[in-house]
């Protein structure tokens, strides 16, 4: 199984994370700031890194600066509500997923197992049916959620687990208008409550990646008042 690697200087997480993680059979190693995980991966690289933003030495920002600089390493981020800046700015560094505190063990060990697949080396195999039938597609979009992979227009778009369960769930039924209630019912663990801008947030960044690969790109619509919807 992986190993995962726990960064956090509060002691009750570490504990907590672990429990649950290992539980599901992943091997777990835990520091209490970043300065001392970055030696502890040279000798022991993990296959998955979960770090706290506010941490003492070294925060999780500067890890993940130095650690995208030699490693690809998957990274998922905990985030305190008041760090919608933090979460922008360590998209853009490479994170891979956020969670924000407080979180269920549940929503964790998902978020986890949903990374790991993304990063998981593809063994050149023929694809099965079963796994093919559940690929999405609508026009040029392209979802394949065993795999996390999202393509539009043969391009690569790369999103966050959040993200990806947001716009499978408009893609799903295009046309049909979802409240943000709908797509947090999708998106998150039933015991991780969030407001109606943290919807609105994940929104403006999916069309902002998809803008990158294409400037025309206008697939999602806002109607005021209602929700989201995925064009027909």
């Amino acid at each position: 199984m992986p190993t995962i690697a726990l960064v956090d200087d509060d002691r009750n997480i570490l504990t907590s994370v672990s429990i649950a993680l290992e539980a599901e059979g992943y091997r777990i190693s835990t520091y209490t700031d970043g300065a001392t995980a970055l030696d502890g991966f040279k000798a022991a690289p993990p296959d998955l890194a979960i770090l706290d933003i506010k941490m003492p030495r070294m925060d999780g920002m500067e890890m993940l600066r130095r650690l995208r600089q030699k490693s690809d390493m998957p990274v998922i981020f905990l985030t305190s509500k008041d760090e919608e800046i933090d979460e922008l700015f360590g998209l853009k560094m490479g994170a891979d997923d956020f969670i924000r505190k407080p979180f269920s063990q549940r929503l964790l060990v998902e978020r986890v197992k949903a990374v790991l697949r993304r990063f998981t080396p593809k063994d050149g195999t023929a694809v099965k049916e079963a796994d093919s039938a559940k690929v999405l597609e609508r026009g040029q979009l392209r979802m394949d959620p065993e795999r996390h992979t999202c393509t539009w227009k043969g391009e690569p778009v790369t999103l966050t687990v959040t993200e990806f369960l947001i716009l499978q769930a408009l893609a799903s039924r295009p046309g049909v208008v979802k409240s943000r209630n709908a797509l947090m019912d999708a998106a998150y663990d039933d015991q991780v409550y969030v407001d109606d801008r943290t919807i609105d947030s994940h929104i403006k960044r999916l069309r902002k990646k998809f803008k990158s690969t294409d400037d025309d790109f206008d697939m999602i619509e806002t109607l005021y008042g209602v929700g989201y919807r995925f064009k027909e």
